[in-house]
């Protein structure tokens, strides 16, 4: 089979809601993709920021055969002999006391609202179901019901309906519009540091330092998603330490499965946490020892190589680079780290248009929200990789 036979038997039995790229990927190992063909690509979006690590490291994918090889999955209807060591890791590393273990970044922020909401009526006395969370426009948490509900763009919310309500939206990066919507019934502030799906909108120096001590004197829950910007994605271990924004709560995923396996958590104090009792929630899969290996692997090579340094030595460079190409197609880069973005202008052409050929150079880059392409490689980039990128770029500009 070629790459159009087997694209066009995934257009027949799988329903249609990606718009991939014409590259069919059959190997990964580092920052590197290969097609069906046999053709080499440089991976430039890490599968929105889960493989920070880069494809098959060599030590979670040793960490994920050791434990499958003795046992993958209980249930939390019992102990595992892997949890705890992994849940005090997580919480050492986010800064955070007590985390509940669930599956996919959506899964976490899930589980945020919902203890969030918990914590509202049971610590802060708020009236039954009146609980509110505020939230930004242009935000992307995830694709559920609850969440799509109080997106602003409307392919992923249109005929999805009805509703829960209790979300408030506000613009993003504007801490006085936060302060305008707290009331007597919110219990929270959930916001992206960076916004990702959005076209990696970065927020104002300060923003998220005002906006923790708006919470603080609010009494009121600030709940960061790092889903795609945590794990050393933007320089820093959380993107919220550039400015010492610590949260009160925090939702990861992605890159906690080092690109092999789904794995997420919700953290937060033990205060805040305590709301959770038997029964209230939980997962079958959230927890298991497999997740737990891999979990674990994962933030040990995010330490032990240093990956925050490295995305922030390479994303300078690569923003460098970027500056430095004549061109006047370009509205804007933007980034933070190695989650980095160029906007086109409407004369340029679509951003979709550039990624199809950036990926005839072997760069595989993704086109969102029309005009924008995202630039997210592996955080292993080597100086001289990145500098290869850069002039692959520059010939499409």
């Amino acid at each position: 089979m070629d790459t159009r036979d087997f694209i066009q038997l995934e257009d027949i039995y799988t329903a249609h809601n990606y718009h991939p790229l014409d590259a069919v990927l059959t190997k990964g190992k580092g920052i590197w993709a290969w097609d069906v063909e046999g053709k080499k690509y440089l991976d430039c979006l890490s599968a929105y920021s889960a493989v920070n690590q880069g494809h098959r490291h060599p030590k979670i994918m040793k960490a994920m055969r050791d434990q499958a090889a003795k046992l993958t999955l209980t249930s939390r209807a019992f102990h595992n002999d892997r949890l705890g060591e992994f849940m005090k890791k997580l919480c050492t590393v986010t800064k955070m006391e007590m985390a509940l273990p669930m599956n996919t970044g959506a899964e976490a922020v899930e589980t945020a609202i919902k203890i969030a909401r918990k914590w509202g009526y049971e610590k802060k006395g708020v009236a039954e179901n009146k609980a509110e969370i505020i939230v930004c426009s242009e935000n992307f948490h995830g694709r559920t019901t609850t969440i799509v509900g109080f997106s602003t763009d409307p392919d992923s919310n249109r005929n999805f309906g009805p509703f829960s309500p209790g979300f408030p939206i506000i613009p993003y990066d504007d801490p006085d519009a936060l302060r305008r919507a707290i009331n007597e019934n919110t219990v929270g502030f959930l916001v992206e540091p960076i916004q990702g799906e959005a076209g990696v909108k970065i927020p104002s120096a300060g923003y998220l330092r005002q906006v923790r001590d708006i919470c603080s004197e609010h009494g009121i829950l600030l709940i960061l998603d790092e889903v795609q910007t945590g794990f050393c994605r933007t320089g820093r271990m959380f993107a919220w330490m550039h400015e010492g924004a610590k949260p009160d709560m925090i939702a990861v995923g992605k890159a906690l499965g080092g690109g092999i396996y789904p794995v997420s958590a919700a953290l937060g104090s033990n205060d805040i946490m305590s709301v959770i009792t038997p029964g209230t929630h939980g997962s079958t899969f959230g927890g298991n020892p497999l997740a737990c290996a891999i979990g674990t692997a994962s933030l040990d090579v995010l330490i032990q190589e240093r990956l925050d340094k490295r995305a922030e030595k390479m994303g300078n460079l690569f923003r460098k680079r970027l500056h430095e190409i004549a061109t006047d197609k370009v509205l804007e880069i933007r980034g933070k780290g190695l989650l980095n973005a160029i906007e086109l202008k409407k004369s340029a052409g679509t951003a979709r248009e550039h990624a199809e050929k950036l990926m005839k150079l072997g760069v595989l880059a993704k086109d969102t929200h029309g005009q924008t392409i995202r630039f997210a490689p592996p955080l292993v980039i080597s100086e001289d990789e990145t500098e290869w990128l850069a002039e692959r770029i520059q010939m499409v500009l």
